[in-house]
């Protein structure tokens, strides 16, 4: 029996379907709190010119101890970050209580660049092509096109594994 299981979550700020996917995410954390330990792995898409950018600020908010609430966040402004570009993303953190200079200064020195870089070079390397795509039990679930049946498979994978 194992305590924990590790859910990568390969996904990009500027992605419609990952906005949608974060119901599911929810309800996975609801369901298993601790046990299932949700991981944000990054894969901006090059027809989402935001999204690099994105996915360095997620990277701050994680420095800053938000990931998933400044995830959350950016992602329910789909629409208005690929409209309006960076100044969404310092919009969120200063909503979030955030340090937002360290935000800016994040952004502009690019110290977050190699995480993301790592994350996509992964991504790239075991298939993932779109987002949201998942990763349990080196089981790769694809969420791009629909989402349907998505959850039930994870939750099947996590639930034979913490039964061990």
């Amino acid at each position: 029996m194992t305590d924990s299981v590790i859910l990568d979550v390969w996904c990009e700020l500027q992605c419609p379907d990952c906005h949608s996917a974060l119901d599911d995410v929810r309800a996975l954390r609801a369901r298993y709190g601790d046990r299932l330990d949700i991981r944000l792995r990054h894969f901006p898409l090059e027809k989402h010119k935001h999204a690099f950018a994105a996915a360095q600020a997620a990277e701050e908010a994680l420095a800053q101890g938000q990931a998933w609430p400044y995830t959350e966040a950016v992602l329910a402004r789909t629409a208005e970050l690929a409209e309006r570009g960076e100044p969404v993303l310092l919009d969120v953190a200063r909503e979030l209580g955030l340090d937002v200079e360290e935000f800016d200064t994040a952004l502009i020195d690019g110290r977050h660049i190699l995480i993301v870089d790592a994350d996509q070079a992964e991504g790239k390397a075991i298939g993932v092509t779109g987002t949201p795509t998942y990763v349990i039990d080196g089981q790769r679930l694809d969420g791009g096109k629909s989402q349907e049946g998505l959850r039930a498979r994870i939750e099947e994978i996590a639930d034979r594994l913490l039964a061990g």
